[in-house]
This record gives structure tokens, C-alpha cells and sequence, in this order.
């Protein structure tokens, strides 16, 4: 999921100075085990956050490298079972977050512990239904309309752009209905929002309207790097892909624009969740208060090319460093439980009515 990223490897820079965070109990023992994405996430964690949180701490991080896909939470539920946890904090994508959570495998936290999460969106705090907290957002990243200036000389304004005839044979959209978000942006630009995914008529209709796209459609992508490749050369000049690469590619001198679009760019992103079998769970309790915080957040955002979680006011992001990875237009938020109580069925009708 995280392989774009990689991408970003030569916009990170060492030489961080440290942040300090008072008030918080210094804590010892055995490392507290911390699982990120694989590959160049987890290499930003180790260079420019674990080290200046046990500084700030005591608390010593060993770094877990995760796979992809959900074959983390099977290692996780398989471990819990027989009382192990092969890492005490995980960074979760949401399918896999609400998974976990329906069978029970986050621990209960203590909210009033972290103080720092309360500034944390709703859609950022992460409850059972018996009110239970258990995890916040830990990155988010934006899925934007992009296209090649050289094509476009102006931008789009917004995602009914796929529709219009004068773009047929031209697009470049995410093949998977859970990784592309097309339902949330179809629902949003034509039905007044996500809420008529709530029922399977309601998908429906929404997939009808989607499917009015195939004619404009030149590729369904897998692989980022194709797409990116062929939206730079203007071969396939319009389309969705990630706001942060797409900038990058800009400032490295593409013929190539990210747009927030008027409904909003979609919000994807993933979350902080402690294993119910760990025996960490006050000092895995620090690093997520840790991690909420506004300067941590921006810091993310400068090395790692993620959005802050918090509130852009409560961070020191200069105008560019805030535009380069976020925007103040409201975003489309996915309908991720979709994709966890119906996904064979949306999966079919998406193969029969979208992509077929």
C-alpha cells in the first residue's frame, strides 16, 4: 500500500533538531515494539521520530517493519492468541483497523493518558462501540485530481472532469473500488455525499453513475509508477493519483499538477492501534500522545510527506510546507466500512459494471 512512498526517499533530509516533550514520565524497560509501513516509511521513523522521542522519553523504540496488505493484522490475531504480540504499537490502514476492532484485538486505552489526542478530528479517534478508545490517526496523505500542465494549461476545478466527453481515452484512475475511493467521489459530486453508500440500492445507483466514466478511461493502474510515468509524458494526461508525489514530480520540473478539487481531494490514511496482547500499554500510551502532537505532525510533514492529523493552526507549517501535503478545502472521507461488511459484493458489481 505504501510503496509510493518510496518515491519520496530523496525528499527527506537528516539533521533534525530535537523536540522536547515535557511532562511526559519518563519510562524504562524493554523497547516498546513500534510497526510502520515497510521500506521507506519505516526508515523515516527510524531516522527523524524514534530517536528524538526516547530522547524526550526514556523509552527505547525497536522499529517492526510491517507487510502490506492485511497479512500484518493475520500476524497480529494469530500472535494475540497465544499471548504474544510481535509489535506493541501498529500503524494500521483502516480496512484492517475496523477488522481488528471487530474482533476485538486493540487494546482499551486511556484517553485522559493523552492528552495530546484531544485535538484530534472525530474521524481521528478511534472507539469500540461501548465507547471504548483504542486509537488515533497516525498519517494521512490526499488522493487529488491531477494532470499534465503541457495537455491542460488549467487546472480542473473539479472530479466531474472524469465525466466530460472531451476527456474520452484520457484517464488514469485507481483499479481497486477500496484503494481508488471513486464510489466517495461519484456520491459526492452527484448524490450530496457518502451517506447513499449506506445501502446496497444506494451503491447501485452510485456504480451506475460511475460507470458513465469507462468511455474516458485509458487505464485502470496497479502499478503507480505506470501511471505516473505516462501522466508526466502526457500519454494519459488526466487523472487521480497521490497529492504529495505528484508535487514532488512538479518541483523536479514535470509537466505535472496536483488539484484539490471543489467536492474536496479524498483523505486516506493510517492509525496508531496497540496490540491487546502487549504488556506495553502505558508506554505505548506515550508514543501515541507523542505522536499527536502539532510539532511531531509537522515534522511529518516535512520529512515524511504526510498531512498533519491535527488542525493546520496548531502547527508552525509555513503556507507552501501546508500546501505541499495538504489543503484547507474540505476532503471526501472514505466509507471504509463498506469495503469491510460488504467487500465481495461491492468488489463483483465494481469488476462487472466498472472495470469489465
Amino acid at each position: 500500500m505504501m510503496k509510493r512512498r518510496e518515491f519520496l526517499g530523496t525528499a527527506s533530509a537528516a539533521g533534525l533538531g530535537t523536540l522536547a516533550a515535557p511532562g511526559i514520565l519518563r519510562a524504562q524497560g524493554a523497547p516498546l515494539k513500534v510497526g510502520t509501513y515497510g521500506g521507506y516509511f519505516e526508515e523515516s521513523f527510524k531516522t527523524h521520530i524514534y530517536p528524538d522521542f526516547t530522547e524526550a522519553t526514556g523509552i527505547e523504540v525497536e522499529s517492526i517493519p510491517e507487510p502490506t496488505g492485511e497479512a500484518w493484522l493475520v500476524q497480529l490475531q494469530q500472535a494475540a492468541r497465544a499471548g504474544q504480540a510481535p509489535a506493541d504499537v501498529s500503524m494500521m490502514a483502516q480496512v484492517a483497523r475496523i477488522r481488528g476492532e471487530r474482533a476485538n484485538l486493540w487494546a482499551k486505552l486511556d484517553a485522559g493518558a493523552m492528552p495530546n489526542t484531544a485535538a484530534l478530528p472525530d474521524h481521528f479517534r478511534h472507539t469500540y462501540e461501548d465507547d471504548g478508545f483504542y486509537g488515533t490517526g497516525a498519517v494521512s496523505w490526499f488522493i487529488s485530481l491531477v494532470t499534465n500542465t503541457d495537455v491542460y494549461p488549467e487546472p480542473p476545478a473539479s472530479w466531474t472532469a472524469f465525466w466530460d466527453p472531451a476527456n474520452e481515452g484520457r484517464l488514469g484512475l485507481l483499479a481497486l473500488a477500496s484503494n481508488s475511493f471513486l464510489l466517495e467521489i461519484t456520491a459526492t459530486c452527484y448524490f450530496g455525499g457518502t451517506d447513499i453508500l449506506g445501502s446496497e440500492d444506494g451503491v447501485m445507483q452510485v456504480l451506475d453513475k460511475l460507470s458513465e466514466v469507462k468511455p474516458n478511461v485509458r487505464l485502470w493502474y496497479r502499478d503507480e509508477g505506470q501511471f505516473q510515468q505516462a501522466l508526466e509524458t502526457g500519454e494519459i494526461p488526466m487523472g487521480q493519483y497521490y497529492h504529495d508525489v505528484t508535487g514532488l514530480a512538479a518541483a523536479d520540473g514535470k509537466p505535472v499538477r496536483s488539484t484539490f478539487p471543489e467536492e474536496g481531494a479524498v483523505l486516506d490514511s493510517g492509525s496508531w492501534v496497540v496490540s491487546s496482547a502487549s504488556d506495553a500499554i502505558e508506554r505505548a500510551q506515550v508514543f501515541i500522545d507523542y505522536m499527536a502532537q502539532p510539532a511531531i505532525q509537522a515534522k511529518l510533514s516535512r520529512f515524511v510527506g504526510t498531512a498533519p492529523t491535527v488542525p493546520r493552526e496548531m502547527t508552525d507549517l509555513t503556507d507552501a510546507e501546508f500546501a505541499a501535503v495538504s489543503s484547507e478545502i474540505p476532503p471526501i472521507l472514505p466509507r471504509y466500512d463498506l469495503y469491510v461488511d460488504r467487500a465481495d459484493w461491492v468488489n463483483q458489481k465494481w469488476s462487472e459494471m466498472v472495470t469489465g
